[in-house]
């Protein structure tokens, strides 16, 4: 049994170095042309967005809460990363390394956010948690909108460009495996049970509290490092772009893709994240694509399109073999 396990972690490695391989063949060869450099920054884009959605299936799919402030925990990444970074800027360090500091410092802050904000709110549950949590991010915004070293409401500007793709994909893989070994841990497992029934959970001797703050704490950390990338993409940041509008874009994104599905919302940020740029010329429409997509998908598929389904690469060889085993029956 042991010896699947690690012949799985090898082969899901194995898969996550050919895609990445494959990303630096058609970049470096500039397959695309002209528009290399602009798939390229699309790229990064679903690499941090993807990070943000999985940590906010965490909340909502694995540990069955509704909350609406995620877009709060990103903008205490961003910028927490931002003024960390740009204070140690100038000493002569790497940029790699003042990269993952920058991004360590901005989960950090999100993180420790998160258990500020979760052990008085997650003793609600259901709309009263999503108002709690609706509250917290218009509170976060409006201090950021009033702190001198955020800006003050103006433009934040000058934040150092250290997000590569390359460095952002592998810092993707990363964040997205620890999520799905926290799922498939006795954590996740134990958080799970939560979610399928309250009562029994606690009244089996489970300190629900401790392990809904757990996963919300996890989630806001990996907000955070999704939030410091986004801040040293963009290089200058507004409050009002971490408004309610940005936590129900991420939400639709877990939805679409599927509640419980960590593959859902690589697929669902990947395809959501870059749909503004595909329809740039209607931007002004965005959130009525959303909308619809999200319409279509509680009508038709209410699970989410991938539901709690997820992908498998171990899996897909071992039928492929059995296929061949068979003569192909």
């Amino acid at each position: 049994m042991e010896k699947q396990i690690k012949r799985s972690y090898l082969l899901n490695i194995l898969g996550v170095l050919f895609v990445f391989l494959l990303f630096v063949l058609l970049f470096e060869n500039r397959v695309f042309g002209a528009s290399t450099q602009y798939i390229k920054g699309i790229c990064t884009t679903a690499c941090y967005t993807i990070i943000m959605v999985a940590s906010l299936n965490l909340v909502v799919g694995f540990m069955g809460e509704f909350s609406l402030g995620h877009a709060g925990f990103v903008s205490v990444g961003a910028y927490t990363s931002a003024i960390v970074s740009s204070a140690l800027a100038g000493k002569g360090l790497p940029d790699l390394f003042l990269f993952l500091v920058a991004l360590l410092a901005g989960g950090a802050a999100a993180g420790v956010t998160g258990i500020l904000v979760g052990i008085p709110a997650l003793r609600l549950r259901g709309d009263y948690l999503a108002i709690v949590t609706v509250a917290f991010a218009e509170i976060i915004r409006v201090c950021f909108c009033n702190f001198a070293i955020t800006g003050g409401g103006k433009t934040m500007s000058g934040i150092l460009k250290l997000s590569d793709f390359y460095w952002c994909y592998w810092i993707m893989a990363g964040c997205v495996a620890i999520m799905y070994m926290y799922v498939r841990s006795r954590f996740g497992r134990t958080v799970k049970a939560i979610r399928e029934d309250y009562i029994a959970a606690a009244a089996s001797g489970i300190n629900v509290t401790y392990y809904k703050v757990m996963t919300f704490t996890v989630a806001a950390f990996f907000a955070g490092v999704g939030g410091g990338i986004y801040a040293h993409y963009m290089t200058a940041m507004i409050p009002t772009n971490f408004n309610f509008m940005y936590s129900a874009e991420l939400l639709s994104e877990v939805i679409i893709g599927g509640t419980g599905s960590l593959t859902g919302s690589i697929i669902g940020a990947a395809f959501l994240s870059s749909l503004p740029e595909m329809t740039r010329q209607f931007s002004q429409y965005r959130m009525l694509v959303y909308s619809v997509i999200l319409v279509l998908v509680m009508i038709f598929k209410p699970g989410g399109i991938f539901g709690t389904w997820e992908f498998s690469l171990t899996r897909i060889i071992k039928r492929l073999l059995g296929t061949k085993g068979n003569g192909g029956v």
